[in-house]
């Protein structure tokens, strides 16, 4: 299949996502996957701004905790951080070029540790509204030409739409309601990949894959589930723990 067959393929499910009632979280971690699929980089991330204009991570391609790390540590530095104060696209940043290392001493550092060697930032935005940015990373020396930043950007700019639809475009106080509602969304998920990584013995990735596997069966989104087990009305063992599953030992 070529890439814009699979990329009309991507747009096709993002349009039959958006419901009524859809789930924001879950359709911003497939969006991200599909970055890193049609791209062909190694991992993507998205990042959205709190009330006070600092950014938080959303979503990842890789729920790595090391990953993670690296994207939360664009908090107050960072090229997503020039991304979203200048509404402007930052590609094809080489990390081993000492300009990188001055610019960002504490971002650069921890992308070389994990063995990216390149990054891009593209801004979230509807016009002249940024509301975060999409991370891009490589691990092998390949520059995006501009037909490849394009599609980051229009995928960039999906995401921005989905976060900011069903008429809410033009009211603000809706529009902050929802990031925060978004941003709150990813902490219980963190929670509750935490709890069942501990529970099974396995890595976060494992216990995420199952928890979204289970939710996505059984038609629940995302948020509420995790909420529903971080109060305990869930029964955590009615979900199918991975096939390497070690819980932890239980002494007399």
């Amino acid at each position: 299949m070529t890439r814009e067959q699979r990329l009309a393929e991507v747009f096709v499910e993002i349009a039959d996502s958006l419901i009524d009632d859809f789930d924001v979280l879950d359709l911003l971690q497939r969006l991200s996957a599909r970055c890193v699929e049609l791209l062909e980089v190694s991992a993507a991330g998205i990042l959205l701004a709190d009330p006070r204009g600092e950014l938080q991570v959303i979503a990842a391609s890789d729920e790595h905790t090391r990953l993670l790390e690296l994207l939360a540590r664009q908090h107050d530095q960072g090229p997503c951080v020039e991304c979203f104060r200048t509404g402007s696209a930052r590609t094809n940043i080489d990390l081993g070029r000492p300009e990188a290392a001055a610019a960002w001493p504490r971002f650069t550092p921890k992308a070389r540790e994990l063995g990216f060697v390149a990054t891009h930032a593209i801004p979230l935005r509807l016009r002249d509204r940024v509301v975060g940015a999409l991370n891009l990373f490589q691990t092998s020396v390949h520059r995006l030409d501009d037909d490849e930043i394009a599609l980051a950007q229009a995928l960039a700019d999906v995401a921005t739409i989905t976060i900011l639809q069903q008429r809410t475009l033009e009211k603000s106080y809706v529009e902050n309601t929802q990031l925060n509602s978004a941003l709150t969304s990813r902490i219980l998920v963190e929670q509750v990949k935490g709890v069942l990584a501990e529970r099974w013995g396995t890595s976060v990735d494992e216990a995420f894959a199952a928890f979204r596997a289970y939710a996505r069966a059984h038609h629940l989104r995302l948020t509420d589930f995790a909420r529903q087990i971080v109060d305990g009305t869930v029964d955590t063992s009615t979900i199918p723990a991975p096939e390497n599953a070690q819980p932890p030992e239980i002494y007399e």
